[in-house]
C-alpha cells in the first residue's frame, strides 16, 4: 500500500511541475500563429426548379369587317325592312370550341354599317346605360334573342340583329338574323365563314 501512496505523490509532485509559471528570467517559448483558415464558400441554396409556364394560345387575327360587310350588303337590301328605322345591334356570341375577340368583330359590325342608309344604329353609349338601367355590365353578352329584343324595346329599336360565330375556331361561320323587335319574327338570316 505504501508503494501506492508514493506513486501517487510523486504524480502530484511532477503534475505541479508542469502546471508552474516559468520563472522571470527565463525567456518564453515561442508562440506559433497559425493563420486563419479560410471558410470554406457558403453554397447558396438552389431555387426549386419550376416547371415551365405553358404559352397561352394564340388568337388568331380573322378579317371580321371583309367577314361581316358581305352579309350586311345582304340585309340592307332584304325585303321587308322599313328604312329610316331604329337597329339595336347585339355583341356578336362566341359559340366556337375555342377563343376568339368577339369585340372586335362587335365592332366590325358596328364599322360595316355606320355609314348605311337604311338603318340607324343605336349608339353603343346609349346601349351601355340601357345595360346598367337592367344591372348588367358593359361586357355583358345577352345568351338570347329575348333578351336582346327586350334591351331593344327599352332604347326604342325597331329591329335587332343577333349574331354568332359558330364551329371550330380554327375555321368559324358567322350567322346573322335579323328580327323584328315587335313580334320577334326573323326577317332576313344569313351566313358566312369567317374570312382571315
Amino acid at each position: 500500500m505504501k508503494k501506492y501512496v508514493l506513486v501517487a505523490l510523486a504524480a502530484l509532485t511532477l503534475s505541479g511541475c508542469l502546471s508552474r509559471p516559468p520563472e522571470p528570467d527565463q525567456p518564453l517559448p515561442p508562440v506559433t500563429v497559425e493563420p486563419d483558415q479560410p471558410n470554406p464558400p457558403v453554397e447558396q441554396p438552389q431555387p426549386p426548379t419550376s416547371e415551365p409556364v405553358p404559352q397561352p394560345p394564340k388568337i388568331q387575327q380573322l378579317d371580321w369587317l371583309g367577314s361581316v360587310q358581305p352579309l350586311v350588303g345582304q340585309m340592307l337590301k332584304a325585303d321587308g325592312v322599313t328604312a329610316g328605322s331604329v337597329l339595336l345591334l347585339d355583341s356578336v356570341k362566341n359559340n366556337t370550341n375555342g377563343s376568339l375577340q368577339m369585340g372586335k368583330a362587335t365592332a366590325a359590325l358596328y364599322k360595316a354599317l355606320a355609314s348605311n342608309s337604311t338603318f340607324s344604329v343605336v349608339p353603343e353609349a346609349k346601349l351601355t346605360s340601357a345595360r346598367q338601367t337592367l344591372g348588367l355590365s358593359a361586357d355583358d353578352s345577352f345568351g338570347s334573342r329575348s333578351k336582346a329584343i327586350g334591351l331593344a324595346r327599352i332604347v326604342g329599336a325597331q329591329y335587332v340583329l343577333y349574331s354568332d360565330v359558330s364551329g371550330d375556331v380554327k375555321s368559324p361561320a358567322l350567322d346573322m338574323q335579323l328580327m323584328l323587335v315587335q313580334t320577334g319574327e326573323i326577317v332576313w338570316s344569313g351566313n358566312g365563314a369567317v374570312k382571315r
